[in-house]
């Protein structure tokens, strides 16, 4: 299902996507083995037990966009070292996806990856879903200066790098707060729903939540014109 608050742009150019619980579905928990990741740096390097980490964890999560944002502010955290550390893991049930293949061929535009992760990270996951060779660029959370979504320096950032123009761009993100930017530079935004409370805890959203769909293959399926 989607929520059409507007339509799709007639000159779609630029696609902007999510990775993580976007590109990938989120019940295969891939984003649990990261949390497990988290919680083990913040024990180690922060001295506190698993239970106190998690809650760390989660509080620079909420206060700061993202855990490794709260650890640099706070700790001085090396980013590389923490996002090398965190992305160590099983990305086999990321399974190959070949409807959404067919689907980006079938889309017509630039296609780039917006996403706090890291360039590595996005790499491992994109070579299992079988679409890396679909996308220009990843725009990670080095390319952003380590502030992550939904801070408004990053969206600048993408834009004025890779000539997006806004009202001809549309993102997909499974973040709600995430697409608030994005909709206020007049970017048309899709929220790729999940299981994950945090996905949509934003009272609204309405407002810059253009299309909502389950599976982002299946959405582009429904909105790219057939073949003559």
């Amino acid at each position: 299902m989607t929520q059409d608050r507007r339509k799709l742009p007639d000159d779609a150019e630029v696609w902007l996507f999510d990775l993580d619980n976007t590109l990938y579905p989120a019940n295969c928990n891939l984003f649990d083995q990261i949390h497990v990741r988290m919680r083990d740096f913040i024990v180690e390097h922060l001295g506190v037990d698993p239970d106190e980490a998690m809650r760390i964890r989660r509080k620079y999560f909420l206060e700061h966009g993202t855990t490794l944002s709260g650890l640099m502010a706070n700790h001085g955290t090396d980013p590389d070292y923490f996002l090398k550390f965190v992305h160590d893991i099983d990305v086999t049930p990321v399974q190959p996806n070949p409807a959404l293949d067919a689907a980006l061929s079938r889309l017509a535009g630039r296609k780039l990856i917006f996403t706090n992760a890291d360039t590595g990270h996005a790499e491992n996951v994109m070579r299992r879903l079988g679409v890396a060779h679909h996308f220009e660029a990843i725009f990670d959370i080095a390319a952003a200066d380590y502030v992550p979504k939904p801070e408004p320096g990053p969206y600048r950032r993408i834009v004025e790098s890779y000539g997006v123009r806004p009202r001809a761009a549309v993102m997909l993100d499974d973040m709600v707060r995430n697409l608030e930017p994005a909709a206020a530079m007049g970017m048309t935004t899709v929220w790729v729903r999940t299981h994950y409370n945090w996905s949509g805890d934003t009272d609204g959203m309405t407002g810059y939540v253009h299309h909502q769909t389950d599976d982002v293959a299946t959405w582009l399926g429904g909105v790219i014109p057939p073949a003559a």
